[in-house]
């Protein structure tokens, strides 16, 4: 018996050491990146991720545009459901890292926390996803792609002859593929298996549909790695590449910024790595309907159908959960009334928020474990409203 346990052991032993020898880069790679998810490390990782996982560049322009400054102080308290809270209490509680003001092309406010400054690459985690919206829409614009309405299968030869084949680019964009996947428990096998060297595509494709696309939202990251990996075969460049010259060399940002890779591919559904700066930049460059000092960067009938909510699935359907009060578009969320506002959203507190009316754009980011609880989606949108009313009427 002792015999066979002996062989038994050995062979766990020699399989143990053959996955390290093949695996061990991987291994190495996903303890590093657990560890950069403990609480305790949140936030010097969301300034540093594309340090610690592996990453590509995306180089500036030789163009700067820089900001003028017109600094106001920032409010002292903002009202919600009828209690004042304190302005600085809800930074510190939601582990703001960063937060900047631009009212009228100029900066109202700029401030930094938790070690970091201007120079600093902020995690942009699901913020990621509208940047990758605007590359859809520049691939249809120059014809590599022909319409929202093709079968998403037409790009990903894996899709083909499933019923994948159903589902369109509308439908990835507005969050309502149908596919059967949870995003809370499914996102980190995939993602694990993706770093083994597994296709994302062969693995999305074994999930198949729970609901008729197009008839139901569910919010599902891996509707955005559909979207990139569509973009990067139709256009034959890599994600980064694409975005490097079709957006991030032409805006005048001030600094190179970083895509994170899963397999070597850039991770879709959230791994840029952008200054404070350059995430207003981007997002004035949607408020200004696509156009940078005259050229039109991202075409104008996209940025208004990004931020349609058109069809009864993509508007707000006020179930209580986290971010569910607010509308959807083609990776925006808009959140109800009057100001055609429009923001991203990224987890743990990442946010651009944009408000046409008034000509403002907060950008705020976080380390924020907590960002779903205590109707802290909720508080985050009345202090950007009560910061945009003060800022507009100075």
């Amino acid at each position: 018996m002792k015999k066979y346990f002996r062989i038994g052991l050995a062979i766990v032993v020699v399989g143990i050491m053959t996955i390290g020898i093949a695996y061990g880069d991987t291994i190495l790679l996903i303890y590093r990146s657990i560890n950069a998810f403990k609480e305790e490390n949140l936030a010097h990782s969301f300034q540093t991720m594309y340090e610690i996982q592996p990453s590509t560049k995306i180089s500036k322009g030789e163009k700067v545009s820089k900001f003028e400054y017109d600094l106001v102080p920032l409010i002292d308290t903002f009202n919600f459901q009828g209690k004042d809270l304190s302005t600085e209490a809800f930074l510190k509680e939601t582990k703001t890292s960063g937060l900047l003001v631009v009212a009228n092309n100029k900066i109202a406010y700029e401030k930094y926390y938790l070690g970091s400054d201007e120079n600093t690459r902020f995690s942009s985690n699901s913020v990621c996803k509208s940047f990758v919206s605007a590359l859809v829409g520049i691939a249809i614009d120059e014809g590599y792609i022909e319409s929202v309405n093709d079968s998403v299968a037409k790009y990903i030869k894996e899709f083909r002859n499933t019923e994948m084949e159903k589902i369109t680019i509308k439908d990835c964009l507005q969050m309502s593929s149908g596919i059967d996947f949870d995003e809370a428990t499914d996102m980190s096998k995939i993602s694990m298996t993706n770093m083994f060297g597994i296709s994302k595509m062969k693995s999305i494709v074994k999930f198949g549909l729970a609901h008729e696309p197009g008839t139901y939202r569910a919010y599902s990251s891996i509707n955005t790695d559909i979207l990139g990996e569509i973009v990067s075969n139709a256009t034959g460049y890599s994600l980064s590449d694409y975005m490097q010259e079709k957006i991030w060399s032409q805006i005048g940002v001030e600094k190179d910024a970083y895509w994170t890779l899963s397999n070597n591919k850039e991770l879709a559904n959230g791994g840029l790595h952008i200054s404070l700066r350059d995430y207003a930049r981007f997002g004035k460059l949607y408020m200004n309907h696509g156009i940078f000092e005259g050229k039109q960067i991202i075409p104008e009938s996209w940025i208004k159908d990004s931020i349609a909510t058109n069809a009864p699935h993509l508007k707000a359907p006020h179930d209580g959960k986290p971010y569910s009060e607010l509308g959807y578009g083609y990776q925006w969320w808009i959140p109800e009334g009057d100001q055609n506002e429009f923001m991203a959203i990224g987890v743990f507190g990442q946010w651009i928020y944009i408000n046409p009316n008034k000509n403002v754009i907060i950008v705020k980011t976080s380390a924020h474990s907590g960002f779903e609880e205590d109707d802290n989606e909720k508080k985050t949108l009345e202090l950007f409203r009560a910061i945009t009313n003060d800022v507009s009427n100075q």
